[in-house]
């Protein structure tokens, strides 16, 4: 029995070896080029909010300090009850950039729908090329635009973004919640890199109008409040319609979740989408998720057993090792080299909260969100 569990072992070590080497890996060792203005395509900037009065106070007069010349703001009220609509206006009055506003009423088919609300901004937007941020997202640098937009070009159709969360000092779970999106982002371009990209988030994400009108924007998973990024990527994106940004100038940046209920509601969200995805990017992932917790759960019974310890300690080792050039490599490109000490430790931590997910998710659907 134990021969078998160790022959497992192996395997399970040689499956993480080449998602983390062959896939993640192609991420982590890719240099970033210098941006060049090759394009300036004038280009729709979409804010759908939904009761972020306070978010977009603060947050829509740093548009004013992009160094980008043709640009729009669509700002989308998605049936706000406090004075997101009223900011709005104020801010139009107020600059000098072209800003268009979309009031979205109550429409009971559908109630709720942020896809909706996308689909109406976007027939709005006046050009081709769309750049997506949330109202409580910032861009990092006065670059951001040009970064983003710099990755389009006559085949590349979708940009991949990277979305941080901002850091604070002296929490635990915010430096768990960076590292889980640290993670998400490396898998993502990783894929990307490799040719199968399969998702983005909609906090830094653009595409343009004529793939989102060719196969009908959200109408296939319209049903499904969430998934207006990753489901939507995962519908579209191609191996060779599809560019990453990993500049850090081209980074947005929000502020996380500061309670672990709060959290841990957001991810159940999330997660329930990749229930939807493509076959093969649903076995990829759960593949991946799958090797990561038998490793640890065989590689502790081996351990536990005295079986051939020499051999399990020296795998553990190198699979921490690649753990660490991999996630640490990417981690300095995405500018979260303090998360770089505790990898193992928090992958671990990872691993089991997201089974706790995966199972409470079986259980019962998110109610709210």
């Amino acid at each position: 029995m134990l021969e078998y569990l160790f022959i497992a072992f192996i395997v399970i070590f040689c499956i993480q070896f080449i998602y983390y080497i062959f896939i993640f890996g192609s991420f982590s060792i890719s240099k970033i080029k210098p941006s060049e203005n090759k394009f300036n395509l004038p280009v729709s900037v979409i804010i759908c909010a939904k009761n972020e009065a306070k978010n977009l106070t603060k947050n829509l007069p740093l548009f004013l300090k992009q160094n980008y010349k043709q640009f729009e703001l669509v700002l989308i009220n998605d049936c706000s009850r406090d004075r997101t609509l009223k900011i709005m206006e104020q801010f139009k009055k107020e600059t000098s950039i072209p800003v268009k506003i979309v009031n979205i009423e109550a429409n009971e088919q559908f109630w709720g729908s942020k896809k909706y609300a996308l689909t109406l901004g976007i027939k709005a937007a006046s050009h081709e090329h769309l750049l997506f941020i949330d109202a409580d997202c910032i861009p990092v640098s006065e670059s951001w635009i040009t970064e983003m937009v710099n990755n389009f070009s006559n085949e590349h159709q979708i940009v991949l973004g990277y979305g941080a969360y901002k850091k604070i000092k002296k929490s635990w779970l915010n430096k768990l919640i960076r590292f889980e999106s640290l993670l998400t982002a490396i898998q993502y371009f990783g894929y990307a890199k490799t040719g199968i990209p399969y998702m983005g988030v909609g906090r830094n994400l653009a595409y343009t109008k004529s793939i989102f009108f060719k196969v009908n924007g959200f109408a296939n998973h319209m049903h499904i409040k969430s998934g207006d990024d990753d489901l939507f990527i995962n519908q579209v994106a191609t191996k060779k319609n599809t560019a990453i940004s990993c500049s850090q100038n081209s980074f947005t940046e929000s502020v996380p979740k500061t309670n672990f209920k709060d959290w841990i509601h957001q991810k159940r969200r999330h997660i329930s989408t990749a229930s939807l995805y493509k076959p093969a990017h649903k076995f990829l992932l759960g593949l991946f998720f799958i090797s990561q917790l038998l490793f640890w759960i065989l590689g502790t019974i081996l351990l536990c057993l005295l079986y051939k310890w020499q051999f399990v300690v020296i795998l553990v080792f190198v699979r921490i090792l690649f753990l660490y050039l991999v996630v640490g490599y990417s981690a300095k490109k995405l500018n979260e080299r303090d998360l770089i000490l505790l990898i193992p430790f928090f992958e671990i931590f990872l691993i089991l909260i997201q089974m706790f997910i995966f199972i409470k998710n079986m259980i019962s659907k998110p109610t709210h969100w």
